[in-house]
């Protein structure tokens, strides 16, 4: 019986073991978003997401129908308004997204993004009715000041376009978090490939009444096209698998290895430095962040996340 015991204890731990690594490569995968962005030559962000798109809905078509058994466009089909309400707020998180690189430092963006889980709460409670912790909207006035003090230097249009820009995208992502709820989705992918779809003929349409060529460099083909797979796709796989056996505090805490790292990579190899606001405020932030996933952990059980 002790045997069984410690066999099926070992057996948990090793599943969480394995949640933790594969959520953790997931912020890794994630975190290159920025140092692709940098590394195009020409690129806009209509194009990259055009490319970016094709690769990731080609990435899930396969990846859904090998796991499920089924048509994916099935399966997109089931998800129904929640689905296509999720896979068009995800569309604008790219699009904010990666525009907000392209206009602001990539540690501004980054942080800014991590903004996501307070906006998420806030929309579940006016959308959904769901109950908001006093600790969470503690944590949400700080991040407020931590948002404010990074912007407190960012004097260009540019700059602050991107971090409007960058701002939107994590309510995007807020968007889409609440319409899995809405939609009661045990699973990501169907509606991250409902995105992927939209946002190509989306982008296309976009170039077009811009008067911007679709074609574009060999290098920055590739370099979309990778995205959309090793950046985007695998990351959404490896999230998903590990997501299973790890509480959703403990997730909010692991995806501040993108926060971070994200970064860290353009500094690494490209020598891009953030401000001392940025860095301050982020700081703020992250400790939010951190204290409010802490205290979540603390008052709820583990459950299985969406």
């Amino acid at each position: 019986m002790i045997g069984k015991k410690n066999g099926t204890g070992g057996a948990v731990e090793g599943l969480y073991g394995r949640g933790v690594l594969f959520v953790f490569l997931a912020g890794i995968l994630w975190s290159t978003v920025g140092i692709g962005i940098r590394l195009m030559e020409s690129a806009v962000v209509w194009q990259i997401l055009f490319y970016r798109s094709i690769s990731l809905s080609v990435f899930l078509f396969i990846i859904l129908y090998w796991s499920k058994k089924e048509n994916p466009f099935l399966l997109a089909y089931r998800s129904g308004l929640a689905g296509l309400v999720g896979g068009l707020a995800l569309v604008a998180a790219y699009t904010g997204g990666v525009y907000s690189i392209q206009q602001t430092s990539v540690a501004n963006a980054m942080l800014l993004f991590a903004t996501a889980p307070f906006f998420a709460a806030i929309l579940g409670k006016l959308v959904l009715g769901e109950s908001v912790r006093k600790t969470t909207w503690i944590a949400i006035a700080i991040a407020i000041l931590g948002v404010f003090v990074m912007v407190l230097d960012k004097v260009g249009a540019f700059s602050l376009l991107g971090n409007f820009a960058a701002l939107g995208s994590a309510i995007g992502f807020a968007i889409f978090t609440i319409t899995l709820r809405w939609g009661r989705a045990g699973e990501m992918m169907p509606a991250v490939f409902i995105s992927g779809l939209l946002a190509i003929p989306i982008m296309a349409v976009v170039c077009f009444k811009l008067g911007i060529a679709i074609e574009i460099s060999n290098h920055d083909r590739l370099l979309a096209l990778g995205m959309g797979v090793f950046q985007v796709g695998l990351g959404l796989v490896l999230y998903t698998i590990g997501s299973k056996s790890i509480a959703a505090a403990e997730l909010v805490l692991l995806s501040l290895a993108e926060v971070i790292l994200g970064p860290f990579w353009v500094w690494l190899f490209l020598e891009e430095t953030a401000s001392k606001f940025t860095l301050i405020g982020g700081s703020i932030l992250v400790l939010a962040i951190a204290g409010n996933a802490l205290s979540g952990q603390r008052h709820k059980p583990p459950v299985k996340p969406i």
